[in-house]
């Protein structure tokens, strides 16, 4: 569900969050308090809103506590574009791999979707009527037009034999009432849906481009090339394909949507709505940490920081869009800093993240909430998921809890993954209901704490076991 974030204050954001995400309280407000602030900014004078600079967040916690579950809800709640990347995937300038302005040229091209797609249901209802009339074209091929439209200037009027179509007559030019009425007539069963298994021809552009090699290191944008106007060349060419009546809707609908938004409109909003709104979450921080002391790919590692600190202070980064200025992108980035620490960072960029937050690890209760509360608990998931087989899974609150001390207890005892043990738990213990589910049909299956014990005994008491499965 998407929210209009004007109308989202910090408590209301927070209360979305919590239907997912357990605990983590500070992490929420912080995050809260800096997505309301990108709204106060715009209310604010031109000349204030230019000086007021975001305050980027670093989110620290072990994984599997929520980091990047809070990106993936805000994405999915804020009408503010928002992109999600991973540090380790970009490497220092001369190094294969992604150079990090393309995370820019992602947050565009999120926002070019977001305006498109606005735009798009501003104007639906007239693409809605071109599509029908341009269907009942298709079904009734040169009925409900004039002679002089179908014909140019000083050319000799057609004469145009009678057609069946479902039989029922098509008009001649010599009929235009009939005409009228015929194509009101499918109109009508158009509209009922009666006509959608019929076969149609209809003009399809064929997105098919050639194979372009593109030297390491250099993107379309750097080459100044934008692939959109290669189509003209290469692909772009229409084709006919035969199809149905309710699919050719839907490729005219498009068709008449693009016609009616302006690309060069698009653009433009979308570049404002990604300097002005745009939120970059970076995961895997601490991965491009560089360790004191340490030689080797750690010089790979502080040369992603430095390409990554401009970014973050503000500079012009070139896009098929134009050139969008990253001065008040909000850059929330989060790592599990295990390894290394926040101070590992170059001194500049830890300037730059001026809020710092941590995430607390997960205990037993927090397990248990994880497992009921949000809306995409892992019992409800299971629960659905057997339902469709016709099976009633139940849980008593015993079970529950045991699976919850079970989960805390290898987590301390082996490597800390967080809620992503619970995953593995679960399998394990509902492998043999999942497996014979078809043979129990119509049947009522409760999960006892004794049951969660016997499925679990094994792995449980053997630490080796329990490393290498949990």
């Amino acid at each position: 569900m998407k929210i209009d974030l004007d109308s989202l204050t910090p408590k209301q954001i927070v209360e979305q969050l919590d239907k997912y995400i357990v605990g983590q309280e500070k992490a929420k407000k912080a995050v809260a308090i800096a997505l309301r602030n990108r709204t106060r900014r715009q209310r604010l004078s031109e000349e204030m809103r230019d000086e007021v600079a975001p305050k980027n967040i670093i989110m620290i916690g072990p994984t599997g506590v929520g980091k990047t579950e809070i990106a993936r809800r805000l994405s999915r709640l804020c009408g503010a574009p928002l992109v999600k990347v991973e540090a380790t995937k970009y490497t220092e300038v001369g190094y294969v791999g992604r150079d990090v302005e393309s995370m820019i040229r992602d947050l565009v091209a999120v926002a070019v979707s977001m305006v498109k797609t606005e735009l798009q249901e501003q104007v639906r209802e007239e693409a809605e009527k071109r599509a029908e009339e341009a269907l009942l074209d298709l079904l009734l091929p040169g009925i409900g037009k004039s002679p002089a439209a179908s014909r140019g200037p000083g050319a000799p009027s057609p004469v145009l034999q009678p057609a069946a179509v479902h039989g029922e007559a098509v008009a001649s030019p010599a009929q235009p009432a009939a005409s009228s009425s015929t194509r009101e007539k499918f109109r009508e069963k158009l509209r009922a849906g009666e006509l959608d298994e019929k076969t149609v021809e209809v003009n399809v552009t064929s997105s098919q481009f050639p194979a372009i090699e593109i030297f390491s290191g250099t993107s379309l944008e750097e080459m100044d090339v934008n692939i959109g106007n290669l189509g003209s060349i290469f692909g772009g060419r229409k084709k006919r394909k035969k199809t149905t009546v309710s699919r050719a809707r839907d490729i005219l609908l498009d068709e008449e949507m693009d016609k009616l938004i302006d690309m060069e409109r698009v653009s433009e909003q979308a570049v404002r709505r990604a300097e002005q709104m745009g939120i970059v979450f970076i995961d895997e921080l601490d991965k491009i940490a560089s360790r004191q002391n340490v030689s080797g790919v750690d010089v790979s590692r502080e040369g992603v920081q430095r390409d990554i600190l401009p970014i973050v202070e503000g500079s012009k980064v070139h896009t098929r869009y134009g050139m969008v200025d990253t001065s008040h992108i909000l850059f929330i980035a989060a790592g599990a800093f295990h390894m290394s620490k926040p101070s590992d960072l170059i001194p500049e960029l830890q300037g730059r993240f001026p809020l710092r937050v941590e995430l607390n690890a997960l205990t037993s209760e927090d397990f248990v909430k994880i497992l009921t509360q949000p809306r995409n608990a892992l019992i409800k998931q299971y629960v659905e998921l057997l339902r469709t087989e016709n099976v009633e899974l139940v849980f008593e609150e015993s079970a529950i809890s045991r699976i919850a001390e079970i989960a805390s207890d290898v987590n301390s005892r082996t490597e800390n993954i967080g809620a992503r043990r619970l995953h593995t738990i679960m399998e394990s213990l509902l492998e043999e209901v999942s497996f014979t589910a078809t043979d129990i049909q119509g049947q009522r299956v409760t999960i006892t704490e004794n049951y969660v014990d016997e499925r679990l005994k094994d792995i449980v008491e053997d630490q080796d076991l329990s490393r290498f499965i949990l």
